[in-house]
């Protein structure tokens, strides 16, 4: 059993419930659970066409969403950063002393074999018990 768990939620995915329910069956009792979604700026030349502040509410938005997945299930807290997926994840995990990280992982592509995921990054470099659920499609 796990005293703090965060659970890495892409608001685009749905992982979500059930990442939550696996939660909540790992967590201590008196534990808490945080459910983290990582907002990536958009990168590079995009940058140049897109307005701050359309970022800054589309962040906003993320915010809201994620308050509105944890509202009402015990001892959980929603929270959105900014950062990068994996990074960021590992990250916030360590600061907040957090000794499971749970997260979703889909089914790899050619890019995952070339870059990596979010997944195998987290799995690879946290400092804590991960558990990856699988997409069952």
């Amino acid at each position: 059993m796990y005293n703090h768990i965060v659970v890495a939620m892409a608001l685009d995915h749905g992982f979500g419930p059930h990442a939550m329910q696996v939660a909540q069956k790992l967590l201590s009792e008196g534990g808490k659970i945080t459910a983290l979604h990582v907002f990536e700026d958009p990168q590079g030349t995009v940058n140049a066409f897109i307005d701050k502040s359309v970022s800054d509410a589309a962040f906003e938005a993320a915010q809201e969403r994620i308050a509105e997945r944890v509202a009402g299930i015990a001892n959980t807290e929603g929270v959105a950063i900014k950062g990068h997926g994996g990074r960021s994840i590992i990250d916030f995990a360590s600061a907040q002393n957090a000794d499971c990280i749970i997260l979703g992982s889909h089914k790899p592509d050619l890019a995952d074999f070339l870059l990596g995921s979010t997944a195998a990054r987290v799995v690879r470099h946290a400092h804590c018990a991960v558990h990856v659920l699988r997409d069952s499609v």
